[in-house]
C-alpha cells in the first residue's frame, strides 16, 4: 500500500493552540511540525503537508472563509488522497454543511474537527481528534479507493456526516451531534464504518460552487412574537429567502395578520422556508392544521434538516440559480445526503 498523502487545513480555533511553557500564554501551532507536537502520527503509512489560513476565531467565519477553503481544496484535489480541516467548534456545522455544498462530486474525504480544550493543554481532546480524522481521511476499502467520500466532522469518536451534524454543547467533550442521521464511523479499538450510510456521487468529476448569496434573513418565532414588529422589520428590507424557526413538527400561528405577513412575503418573491426549532424530528408541512396554511400559501419545508445544512443551502442555491422556482424545487430535495427523501 503506497503511503497516503494528506493535506492538512488550519483556520483557526482552539484545537491549533499551543500553551507557551513560560509565559502560559496560548499561541498558534506551527502546524507543519505537527509530527512534533503529536508523534504518534509518525506510526501512520502517511505524508502530511500542512496549509494555515491566517487564523480566525471560527464566530467570525464568513462565506469568504468557506470559498477560500473550498477552493483550496479544488486547487490541490488531485494532489492529495483526503483533507483534514481544523475548525473552530462554534461554527464547525455551518462550515462542513457549505463545503458538503460547494464542493459536487466529491470521491475524496474533506473531515472537519476541532477540540474543547487547546492541544497544547495536557487533558486536550484535540490530539485524538486529529490522530483519528486524519487516519480516517486515509483509509481506503479492499479496492483501495477512499471509505469516506464527503464532507464530514469528526469528533470525540464519532464520525458525523458534516451537513446532518449541530454543535450540541459548549462545555463537553462530546459537543457535536447528528440528531436525525446516524454516525458514518465509531472510533473504538478499530474504526468501524457504517457502509450503508456512506454517501457516494453518482459523477465523478469535482465541480466547484464558489458564488454564494447570503440574502437571507430569519425569524425566530415564540409565542407572544409581534407582528407589527415583523411588518416594520421587513417593510423595506431587502432579501431573497427568509427562514421561519417554527415550533414542533413546522406548526405556527394560524393567526389571520401573522399569515398575511408570510403571504405578502411570498407576493414579493421572497422564499419562505420553514425550520423546525426542534433539535431532532422533521418538518412535515399540513401534518397540523397549524402549519396545513404555510404550505397553502406557498412556503416549503425543510424536512430534517438541521438549521446550519438550510441556510448555507439556501446560500449555495441562491448563488447559483436566478429562478427562484428552481431554487424552492431544489431546496426540498435531498442533494447530498441532508435530508430524508
Amino acid at each position: 500500500m503506497h503511503s497516503k498523502k494528506i493535506l492538512l487545513v488550519y483556520t483557526g480555533g482552539t484545537i491549533g493552540m499551543m500553551q507557551d511553557l513560560n509565559s502560559g500564554d496560548l499561541k498558534p501551532l506551527d502546524f507543519n511540525q505537527i509530527v512534533k507536537y503529536i508523534p504518534e502520527l509518525s506510526r501512520f503509512p502517511v505524508n502530511i503537508d500542512a496549509y494555515t489560513f491566517p487564523p480566525i476565531d471560527s464566530s467570525n467565519i464568513a462565506p469568504d472563509v468557506w470559498v477560500n477553503v473550498a477552493q483550496l481544496i479544488f486547487e490541490k484535489y488531485n494532489l492529495y488522497d483526503g483533507f483534514v480541516i481544523l475548525h473552530g467548534t462554534d461554527t464547525i456545522a455551518y462550515t462542513a454543511s457549505a463545503l458538503s455544498f460547494m464542493l459536487e462530486n466529491l470521491t475524496k474525504p474533506v473531515i472537519l474537527t476541532g477540540s474543547q480544550l487547546p492541544i497544547g493543554v495536557l487533558r486536550t481532546d484535540g490530539k485524538e481528534n486529529i490522530i483519528t480524522a486524519i487516519q480516517i481521511a486515509a483509509d481506503t476499502d479492499s479496492n483501495e479507493m477512499p471509505v469516506i467520500q464527503e464532507v464530514a466532522i469528526y469528533f470525540e469518536y464519532k464520525l458525523f456526516r458534516g451537513n446532518r451534524s449541530i454543535k450540541f454543547s459548549a462545555n463537553h467533550f462530546d459537543a457535536i451531534q447528528s440528531p436525525n442521521f446516524p454516525p458514518l464511523a465509531e472510533a473504538g479499538i478499530d474504526i468501524e464504518y457504517n457502509y450503508n450510510v456512506l454517501y457516494r456521487s453518482e459523477n465523478k468529476t469535482l465541480q466547484l460552487s464558489k458564488n454564494l448569496d447570503n440574502s437571507i434573513a430569519v425569524v425566530h418565532l415564540f409565542p407572544g412574537i409581534s407582528v407589527e414588529m415583523l411588518e416594520k422589520q421587513f417593510s423595506d428590507i431587502h432579501c431573497k429567502a427568509l427562514i421561519l424557526r417554527t415550533f414542533g413538527s413546522g406548526n405556527a400561528p394560524t393567526d389571520e395578520k401573522f399569515l398575511k405577513w408570510v403571504e405578502n412575503l411570498i407576493k414579493r418573491n421572497i422564499i419562505v422556508a420553514n425550520v423546525t426549532q426542534c433539535l431532532q424530528g422533521s418538518v412535515q408541512m399540513g401534518k397540523y392544521e397549524t402549519s396545513k396554511y404555510l404550505k397553502e400559501l406557498g412556503v416549503i419545508g425543510a424536512g430534517d434538516m438541521t438549521f446550519e445544512a438550510s441556510i448555507t443551502k439556501l446560500m449555495y442555491l441562491l448563488g447559483k440559480y436566478d429562478d427562484i422556482n428552481k431554487v424552492k424545487n431544489l431546496f426540498v430535495k435531498n442533494l447530498r445526503g441532508e435530508r430524508s427523501e
